[in-house]
């Protein structure tokens, strides 16, 4: 039986969205070759491509201004993965709720692949890929996600009282500054890119999904 609304007979119509225009450039100003780039710069993204088996948009597009690039991936690394008392999934869950509120295609679609594979629950991923304040979350998770998008609003300072709902959770005033650093830098990255126009890679849309390896 086919599935409801759709018929199983031969369709006189078009594929659907045949004919669109499909921006494979990682940036709409361009990307050196590797030859091009820095050592350290192209370190990094071969280290990248061995890791996923591809290199994402977003190094090459930041390649373009190596200065920017090592600025870009350094503070990334140490507010990801480096010592927190969010672990990386939460951080992950930030992310992907701060960029889906500021319509990032980009960060939502490679950060969301991320957070399929690192939370190891990628229907709660795509919840919250899709809209946080409906996805089915622990306490915690809402907590830091209702800070998350207060910091993303235009204006905000945080207030004793939201300080006070975390600790309730049992977040801590660093977690609480993690966080917001984590929103805040996404939202500049969100403006990045789209200020540059990134195009999520391909790859990124079944990474973390059922049957795939990585």
């Amino acid at each position: 039986m086919s599935p409801a609304g759709t018929s199983s007979r031969p369709s006189s119509h078009p594929p659907f969205n045949e004919g669109a225009a499909h921006n494979a450039a990682p940036s709409r100003f361009g990307a050196p070759t590797l030859d091009e780039m820095p050592d350290d710069v192209r370190a990094v993204i071969e280290e990248s491509r061995s890791k996923l088996g591809f290199v994402p948009n977003v190094f090459l597009a930041y390649a373009k201004r190596p200065e920017h690039f090592r600025a870009f991936m350094h503070y990334h690394d140490l507010i990801m993965k480096g010592p927190s008392g969010l672990s990386r999934a939460e951080r992950e869950a930030i992310v992907v709720a701060v960029s889906a509120e500021n319509e990032c295609l980009y960060c939502v679609t490679a950060h969301g692949a991320a957070l399929r594979i690192i939370g190891k629950d990628a229907v709660v991923a795509d919840q919250i890929a899709t809209n946080w304040r409906t996805a089915d979350l622990a306490p915690r998770l809402r907590a830091i996600l209702t800070f998350a998008s207060r910091v993303n609003e235009p204006g905000f300072a945080a207030s004793d009282k939201e300080l006070a709902e975390l600790k309730a959770v049992g977040l801590t005033d660093q977690d609480a500054w993690d966080i917001a650093t984590v929103a805040g830098f996404f939202g500049f990255s969100n403006r990045m890119a789209g200020f540059m126009d990134m195009r999520p890679n391909p790859q990124f849309y079944e990474l973390g999904r059922p049957g795939h390896a990585r």
